[in-house]
């Protein structure tokens, strides 16, 4: 099988990544990305500057792989946004690995050639099979001697409901609920939401960039009104660790959305599950808690709450998958919020991304399964991990060449997006800090 190539899914950062770091290993990869272009689901978030600087930001294979193109770097200590991302660093790399990217190329599913998940005889000898669907409808199969899914889990989003199941009546008030954050600078997006009564939904850093944006328009618009609903009975360490965080853009993010709360140009709603979405003649919504509780007169939902991977189409892959977070087993205590509150993760590599499948890898943001606080770094670390022992160079593979960024956040919990985690974790409990919930006074359309 050596002469066949490495399958990576998904041309976004860390696929990218990976093609790079397997070249310059003397393996061929074969990335297959069903977008159009590379760095597809950045350019959903096109208008969302990175907290992670420029210096963190580009693979050190990739870097080389582009420097004898005439790529020109950007400066290290700029905070790109996801389109400036993507037309200066995902594209040239994809252009520099040429053919060995395909685009409009969506993998469906994933096997042993001649063998399904539960047959043993010859199953590592073959190698794999994987199914893969053109933008006009067109199949095929591609041979792989492995396969790294680094496919993310931009379309696996949580929904607004409490239960991880969308909220009853969430579905049919779609055309008010958004599971993205707004791009305000679009003249009509600005307009859907001024003098609107917005509810955000979500503790991560989405929500917070979400709180921060959306904050203008009430500092321009009294009429415009913003409601911060969080799962969780207390704020707690939700504004991060501000100047204590080691990447100084993400401890300032915090800070904002906590200044605009204190500017009272958000309202927290604490302790709200929604189990229920209403909505009256006019269209309005109104969101109901597991408890009872209402929020009424909502014009709005931006709901983010995490992400989740897809797993469908790897169910003839044996996947070790831990089952509380859907993550590799191994690495699951590391990044489990229930058992880790510091929001720190240790450098992993292939032992701790491997599965029953020989040579087979999740890597990237899917590797997390429904964890939150991915770094791109961290995704560069798993797939140079990945790649050296692909290659068969176990030492590499084993070795540690990353030390990540504090977050300046210890002893909470609810680091989680989707804020189910329990008290305590590595570095100690904490106490919730319990609110009241009020729902703010009506105003006028």
């Amino acid at each position: 099988m050596s002469e066949l190539p490495v399958v990576v899914v998904g041309a976004g950062p860390v696929g990218l990544a990976a093609a790079a770091q397997l070249l310059e290993r003397g393996l061929e990869p074969l990335v297959l990305e069903r977008g159009d272009r590379a760095g597809a689901a950045v350019a959903a978030w096109r208008h969302v500057r990175l907290f992670s600087s420029w210096s963190e930001l580009v693979d050190p294979a990739a870097g080389r792989l582009l420097e004898p193109t005439g790529w020109i770097r950007p400066d290290s200590s700029g905070y790109p946004t996801g389109h400036e991302w993507a037309e200066s660093y995902l594209r040239p790399l994809a252009d520099a690995l040429g053919g060995r990217v395909r685009f409009g190329a969506e993998v469906v599913g994933v096997a042993r050639r001649g063998r399904d998940r539960v047959v043993d005889s010859g199953r590592d000898a073959e190698p794999f099979s994987v199914h893969v669907r053109a933008a006009d409808g067109a199949e095929e199969r591609v041979f792989a001697r492995a396969v790294i899914d680094a496919s993310g889990t931009w379309v696996g989003v949580n929904p607004l409901g409490g239960e991880g199941l969308p909220a009853i009546g969430e579905a049919a008030a779609a055309d008010r609920i958004v599971y993205r954050v707004p791009d305000l600078g679009d003249t009509a997006t600005r307009d859907r939401y001024a003098g609107r009564h917005i509810v955000v939904a979500g503790s991560g850093h989405s929500a917070l960039t979400a709180l921060v944006a959306l904050s203008g328009l009430t500092e321009q618009d009294s009429s415009t009104r913003i409601s911060w609903v969080l799962r969780r009975g207390g704020i707690g360490n939700t504004f991060g660790g501000g100047e204590a965080d080691q990447l100084p853009a993400r401890g300032a993010l915090g800070k904002r959305a906590q200044a605009a709360v204190e500017a009272g140009l958000i309202t927290v709603v604490t302790g709200f599950r929604t189990e229920t979405v209403e909505r009256d003649a006019a269209g309005r919504l109104t969101l109901v808690s597991a408890a009872g509780q209402r929020l009424e007169e909502v014009d709005e939902v931006v709901t983010l709450t995490g992400f989740r991977p897809q797993l469908a189409w790897l169910s003839e892959i044996r996947l070790e998958l831990d089952p509380t977070l859907q993550a590799p087993v191994r690495l699951a205590p590391l990044v489990d919020p229930n058992v880790h509150s510091c929001g720190t993760v240790y450098p992993h590599g292939a032992k701790e991304l491997a599965h029953p499948e020989q040579d087979f890898y999740l890597a990237g943001m899917k590797s997390y399964g429904r964890a939150p606080t991915f770094l791109a770094q961290t995704g560069y670390e798993q797939v140079r991990s990945i790649a050296a022992e692909l290659a068969g160079d176990h030492e590499a593979a084993a070795r540690v060449e990353l030390i990540l960024a504090e977050t300046g956040v210890c002893g909470g919990a609810g680091l989680f997006d989707d804020e189910d985690s329990a008290a305590g974790g590595c570095c100690g409990p904490a106490e919730p800090e319990v609110l009241t919930l009020s729902a703010p006074p009506a105003r006028g359309n």
